[in-house]
């Protein structure tokens, strides 16, 4: 059960000021600015409960890392802290961010940690006025240029793809962001967007993330516990956007479509993390990975001329999976595969997501079963329009399914999804954003009550992992996953001091 434990502009200084930075950013015609970003860790798991989660799961910052990539490339100097990987207080890492001597602050926060990214943004402008201080993520793409009316503190947002915008505005030296697509800054006061950025048509034009910044990868980062065969192991992003409207995803960032890396560079990318980094394991991150055939077919194809000895996880949707398909993911070395379920109310699934008819799910996870691969299941309660006969359905549901593991989480309306326009016509939204991380209930659908959420959540993960089927899944792991039995053992007080605080 601990598994689910397991998201002011220049204008303010004077010319002669300007004028200085400006020719220290452009001596000799070469951009001297240093870039410092920040993943702000966000420490809002669950009120007063220690959060374990980054000692069983912890996924690089590959947004960060591929916007650092692109700067290096053009010979801007940046480095990165991860707050995920080093949790440490604002006012901790004000001495650190003060002793790199950066130029400009990036920080990339979800809804969650925007507010501890903005007090990190905060001191850092109290101590260090003259550093710049930009926002991205999640959080500044979906509320926009509107978000800098309430935090002065931040000088300006990179909305949308952070690649160019970010090389853009650094190789600027912050000067005329109004000709630079995709920053919002101030004008007269007030928060404004220069232009919408055109999307990277082309994704294979860029480098692979910075793996390099990361001060203690691969060794401080980890796929979920009994979720990889073996370590060193790490996670992929190779496409962006998806063409479907489920009412709870926020695509304020990546937008609908689909565009994906190549099957040569996806494959290029995985031999150099097995070859510079000892990588043996990866989780393709893409909510599609399955969704282009010819795609994965050539993946599978190529993995196996290379005799590329790295295992993969990845994300299907039910609506691909085959035995055709499934042959190809086996045999080139997939290990698990992971399906977003949500629900096994049929009208909730109706309402929220592309229908399937769930009696389709059980036969086609069986197939992957059949095919060797281990099989994940992903659900959600708390959607607008369900009541708890809709979720005790669900939870029945997830029983009777050939799954191996769940993950469950707490809907979120998230300002970036469809449903968010609409969310307190459904029922009680408390937008506390600190506490927005799927991992609370910060919204209560008509005719339910927090507790009763609570109570249905814990019998849902009770129920399904108090079975010998399952028990006997996880003993499987002593050989099939030897590395997470050691982790598992290595952490059991944190383990167990959490299990004491739960009603599973």
């Amino acid at each position: 059960m601990f598994l689910l434990a397991i998201n002011a502009t220049f204008c303010k200084y004077d010319q002669p000021y300007k004028d200085q930075i400006q020719n220290q950013w452009n001596y000799c015609g070469v951009c001297k600015v240093k870039v410092l970003f920040i993943h702000p860790y966000g420490n809002n798991f669950l009120p007063g409960v220690q959060d374990i989660t980054t000692i069983f799961n912890l996924m690089p910052p590959l947004g960060i890392m591929s916007i650092a990539a692109v700067l290096e490339q053009n010979a801007i100097q940046v480095e990165i802290i991860d707050c995920y990987a080093a949790p440490t207080s604002a006012e901790a890492l004000l001495e650190t961010i003060i002793s790199r001597k950066p130029d400009i602050v990036g920080l990339s926060c979800t809804t969650s940690s925007f507010l501890e990214g903005y007090e990190i943004a905060r001191l850092v402008k109290k101590f260090k006025p003259e550093i710049f201080t930009v926002a991205g993520g999640a959080h500044a793409c979906t509320i926009g240029a509107p978000l800098l009316d309430s935090f002065p503190d931040i000088d300006y947002l990179v909305i949308g793809e952070g690649e160019q915008t970010m090389l853009e505005l650094v190789q600027s030296g912050c000067e005329m962001v109004e000709n630079i697509p995709g920053v919002a800054y101030r004008k007269h006061g007030v928060g404004t967007l220069s232009a919408q950025r055109e999307l990277i048509a082309e994704l294979d034009t860029l480098p692979f993330p910075a793996y390099h910044l990361l001060p203690n990868f691969p060794e401080r980062y980890t796929l979920p516990l009994f979720s990889f065969p073996t370590a060193p192991n790490s996670s992929i992003i190779s496409s962006r956007g998806c063409p479907y409207s489920c009412s709870y995803c926020d695509r304020s960032v990546f937008a609908r479509g689909f565009r994906f890396n190549s099957p040569e560079y996806i494959i290029g990318h995985v031999e150099m993390l097995n070859s510079k980094y000892g990588i043996r394991h990866v989780f393709f991150y893409d909510d599609l990975f399955t969704f282009d055939r010819n795609r994965v077919t050539r993946f599978c194809e190529l993995k196996k001329q290379k005799q590329l000895k790295v295992t993969y996880n990845c994300i299907a949707r039910l609506e691909h999976v085959d035995h055709e398909l499934l042959s190809l993911l086996k045999n080139s070395g997939c290990w698990q595969v992971n399906f977003g379920i949500e629900s096994g109310d049929p009208e909730v699934v109706k309402k929220h997501r592309k229908f399937f008819g769930l009696d389709e799910v059980g036969s086609k996870l069986q197939m992957v079963k059949d095919a060797g691969m281990r099989v994940k299941g992903l659900f959600m309660i708390g959607l607008p329009g369900e009541n708890e006969a809709a979720i005790r359905r669900t939870i029945d549901y997830a029983l009777s399914l050939p799954l191996e593991e769940i993950n469950v989480t707490k809907f979120t309306p998230f300002p970036g999804a469809p449903v968010y326009k609409t969310i307190r016509e459904h029922g009680e939204f408390d937008e506390n954003w600190p506490q927005m991380n799927c991992m609370n209930f910060v919204f209560i659908p008509h005719g339910m009550t927090k507790e009763q959420l609570e109570n249905l959540y814990d019998e849902f993960i009770r129920r399904f992992y108090h079975r010998a089927r399952i028990h006997w899944g996880y003993a499987s792991m002593l050989w099939r996953s030897p590395r997470s039995i050691l982790k598992f053992l290595r952490h059991l007080p944190e383990i167990l001091a959490f299990e004491m605080k739960q009603k599973w």
